[in-house]
């Protein structure tokens, strides 16, 4: 299973930062969390959003393996 963490707004609209999830590749786990939830989905499609893969952005879709840690990053804001 893949750790997936979730930052910033992401988090918040979720109610969780952190899961243990079963899923092959990043397209696959966007689906299958766009399915439970909705806002998140829509979220996570937005704009801005990237995703790390143990750590390394990764551009478009990637395979995950059981230990894989995926975290989706949030547009970052700057002051």
């Amino acid at each position: 299973m893949a750790r997936v963490l979730l930052f910033g707004r992401l988090a918040d609209l979720a109610g969780w930062r952190e899961r243990k999830i079963d899923c092959p590749s990043i397209l696959r786990l966007r689906d299958l969390l766009a399915g439970e939830d909705t806002v998140l989905g829509e979220a996570l499609a937005g704009k801005g959003v990237q995703v790390a893969v143990d750590q390394a952005i990764v551009r478009g879709d990637a395979a995950l393996s059981a230990g894989s840690e995926v975290a989706f990053l949030p547009p970052m804001s700057g002051g």
